[in-house]
């Protein structure tokens, strides 16, 4: 019993054009032909077809493959061996590259789940992922970003009014603050400082003091932040970056 080049393609579900090869380097010749040139397949050569198959699944090359079933001096235990350590590598790259990839979907998927007029109730006028483009850029890499898209995409209208609602309880109390005269490295203001970090971390993500040291920098740093710092009173920004770093020292000393 012998079978075309196109039944044994069928069989074994890979193309005649890989028969072809195998037959052309010499891993699998058929035994036999008929009149007109054409490949005849035995019972023999679809065993070694299986057994060529089996090591390529398992990632073997061509020429190891071929040396596995020719060599009479080869050890099959040793090259799995080696390919058990070579795929046991690959897996732990590839398992890498995975929670990379699904790290990167989960910050892009997750943000503010509100609809339009929930959004308008929260925050108004307000958009409060203008610069997400930007923030995703510049920190999305970051664990705090991930963290941050984390909890924002569970977060419900009746969560944003809240945080809003402590956001603006402490603006009004620092505002009171600077208009009586209060110093940046006050008692008062660095209370303040410390009760914005520990906001950032309630509803967004962990800041260390040195990680909101950087953030009042930026305060200053950059002009769209100290605008809207500036907003509730002018020097604000200024004020509160001068005020989170005192805190910063204070609790780091």
């Amino acid at each position: 019993m012998s079978y075309s080049v196109g039944q044994v393609a069928g069989f074994a579900g890979v193309t005649v054009r890989t028969l072809h090869h195998y037959d052309e380097i010499g891993l699998l010749v058929p035994s036999e032909r008929t009149h007109a040139g054409h490949r005849r397949y035995g019972e023999a050569d679809l065993d070694r077809l299986q057994q060529i198959l089996f090591h390529r699944e398992l990632g073997f090359p061509l020429d190891e493959v071929a040396s596995l079933l020719d060599d009479p001096d080869a050890d099959p235990r040793a090259h799995l061996r080696r390919q058990h350590e070579l795929l046991t590598a690959r897996i732990e790259t590839l398992q890498k590259m995975a929670a990379a990839v699904e790290h990167a979907m989960e910050a892009r998927t997750m943000g503010i789940n509100l609809t339009p007029e929930e959004r308008f109730e929260v925050f108004g006028d307000k958009d409060p992922e203008q610069y997400a483009e930007e923030t995703e850029q510049r920190w999305g890499g970051t664990e705090a970003y991930a963290e941050s898209q984390r909890r924002a995409a569970r977060y419900t209208k009746e969560d944003w009014k809240r945080l809003q609602a402590e956001a603006d309880d402490w603006t009004e109390r620092y505002v009171a603050l600077m208009a009586a005269g209060g110093q940046p490295t006050g008692e008062a203001a660095m209370d303040l400082a410390e009760e914005h970090r520990r906001h950032i971390g309630k509803w967004f993500y962990e800041c260390p003091h040195a990680m909101h040291r950087c953030l009042g920098a930026m305060y200053v740093a950059d002009e769209r932040f100290k605008a809207f710092y500036d907003s509730s009173r002018p020097g604000l920004a200024d004020h509160l970056s001068e005020a989170i770093a005192a805190n910063a020292d204070r609790h780091t000393a």
